[in-house]
């Protein structure tokens, strides 16, 4: 059991900072109640650098599911008209503080990382993409399905137990529920 585990069901602050997690780690942090801000202001802080080539900035991830517990690292989501244009966007971002890490592992998306240990991760991805409706249509649904998002918070702190710091795993657990949830919602539209 972690530190954070016996504070996942409060919603109150722990006394550790709310981001930041050492590559390759895996540790839950309760929600916390100052995420929303924090992303608003590095919303505008990436905005500042790359407004003229983006379509929009979204927070993903379970940091922007209220009393998700969560890894504290900001997810955000970019939305651009073309994967290559948004090249242009590189250089402003790793000015301001960002390391370019490539697609890693995810086709046509530019993904970035920021702080040591890491605070915030940058998916930059086509608005028309697979990937950005993926990134969308999850938070949305977890946001206004209480049972989906039950399920996924039970899902993360077990995986969380029985998986102690084998963050590979843990993801690859999280992917395919998501892809369930995700398939599950096609076919009810249809």
């Amino acid at each position: 059991m972690g530190p954070e585990k016996n504070n996942t069901n409060t919603g109150r602050s722990s006394s550790r900072p709310p981001l930041g997690l050492k590559r390759g780690k895996l540790c839950l942090s309760p929600y916390r109640s100052e995420w929303p801000a924090l992303f608003e202001s590095e919303k505008k802080f990436i905005a500042s650098a790359i407004r003229d080539h983006v379509k929009e900035i979204q927070h993903v991830g379970s940091t922007s599911i209220p009393g998700m517990p969560a890894k504290p690292i900001l997810d955000l989501g970019i939305a651009v008209d073309e994967f290559e244009n948004a090249r242009t966007c590189i250089e402003p971002l790793t000015d301001i503080g960002y390391l370019f890490r490539g697609e890693h592992g995810i086709p046509r998306r530019h993904y970035f990382t920021r702080g040591d240990p890491t605070t915030h991760h940058i998916h930059l991805v086509e608005e028309s993409s697979d990937e950005w409706t993926k990134l969308i249509r999850f938070r949305d649904l977890l946001r206004a399905d209480p049972k989906t998002s039950e399920d996924y918070r039970n899902l993360k702190l077990d995986l969380w137990e029985r998986l102690p710091g084998d963050r590979k795993a843990y993801q690859a657990a999280k992917a395919a529920f998501i892809g369930k949830v995700l398939q599950r919602t096609d076919k009810k539209k249809d």
